[in-house]
């Protein structure tokens, strides 16, 4: 390689009429260019990550909820966010999920797009009976075998729906970082948590930067498409606050956590505790845990919101949950991951 090409023309080789290129040292490195913090924050779109959304009417009431979809094949992954956010919590995780499994990420009541006679009703039956009434008209009498994965608040409504036996093709439960104990032990100070959150924002843009800076999410991206249907705009104060009104529910939080432990020991299923950090089990759980009944991953780098800050990590180990336990027809077919030896004919 000629290294004279990089070097610029002798006075005498420059053309009459040009002018002289500076001289190397005197040039600036030019700066990438700046990305603004409202293009950095701007929403994403839900169509990236899910294959479609739906709206599932309940037969003998006014309430429809709001359902995204992904995948074709196999089990179904059925998701439920934490109090406060949506179902497109799951957005990442359901594009890493879906070529292996389905996935099914629904609005709770009183969250997202959802839409119900009574939004303030988050008790623990009615948002189990809601799931159980979904799953229903989603599949009629004969669904596919389901894997209920329930984040926080999501995780004490998915627990309950196994304890009730009201799901016949229930398969699998996975629980995201909802411990009794600690859950309980928190709950005194959850008013002061909301009313100390800011309330109010300019823009969409603003209310993903505040979720991010203020470390509730710590993944750009998904906060980019799962923050927005956490919002609805107050024309009266001309700005944007949130859509689900948490601290009205405060009666049934108690409700969510007591007898969460035994419940969820005595599912007749196969159990994935995720943990972000290290959160000290409850003395059930401990005991559960050192019978063997149900399997516990803490996974590290991460905040309470597991399934957005670490999407493709959250992903595997529900695909490998999926895999380990044959759960579908056939199962999860995964290279590399150990299978049961077929018996001999």
């Amino acid at each position: 390689m000629d290294s004279s090409s990089n070097l610029n023309p002798l006075p005498e080789d420059i053309p009459d009429g040009e002018p002289a290129p500076a001289s190397v040292f005197a040039t600036r490195p030019l700066r990438p260019p700046s990305t603004s913090s409202s293009e950095k924050y701007s929403p994403v779109e839900w169509t990236s990550y899910f294959d479609k959304e739906d709206d599932v009417s309940i037969p003998g009431s006014n309430d429809v909820f709001h359902v995204y979809m992904a995948g074709t094949e196999g089990p179904v992954v059925f998701c439920l966010h934490g109090g406060g956010f949506s179902g497109l919590s799951f957005s990442i995780v359901a594009s890493k999920i879906k070529e292996k499994a389905r996935v099914v990420a629904m609005d709770l009541r009183g969250h997202g797009k959802s839409v119900s006679e009574n939004e303030l009703d988050l008790s623990l039956e009615t948002m189990s009976s809601d799931v159980v009434a979904v799953v229903k008209e989603l599949y009629g009498d004969s669904p596919p075998a389901i894997v209920l994965v329930g984040h926080s608040m999501g995780g004490s409504v998915a627990v309950q729906v196994a304890a009730n036996k009201t799901l016949p093709s229930l398969a699998g439960l996975v629980v995201v970082d909802v411990v009794e104990g600690t859950a309980v032990a928190s709950l005194i100070h959850m008013q002061k948590i909301l009313s100390n959150r800011m309330q109010h924002f300019p823009s969409i843009q603003k209310a993903i930067e505040y979720s991010v800076r203020g470390g509730s999410l710590r993944n750009i991206e998904s906060a980019r498409v799962s923050i927005p249907t956490t919002l609805i705009y107050d024309d009266s104060k001309h700005c944007y606050t949130y859509r689900t009104r948490l601290e009205q529910t405060e009666q049934y939080w108690k409700g969510w956590y007591e007898g969460l432990s035994e419940k969820f020991l005595s599912s007749p299923v196969p159990k994935l505790l995720l943990l972000a950090g290290t959160d000290r089990l409850d003395r059930t759980l401990t005991i559960g845990q050192m019978q063997g009944k149900f399997q516990m991953i803490v996974v590290k780098h991460t905040g309470h919101a597991i399934q957005e800050d670490v999407p493709e990590e959250f992903a595997n180990l529900v695909v490998n949950f999926i895999s380990r336990n044959r759960i579908g027809p056939h199962g999860v077919e995964i290279p590399g991951t150990w299978k049961p030896s077929q018996p001999k004919t």
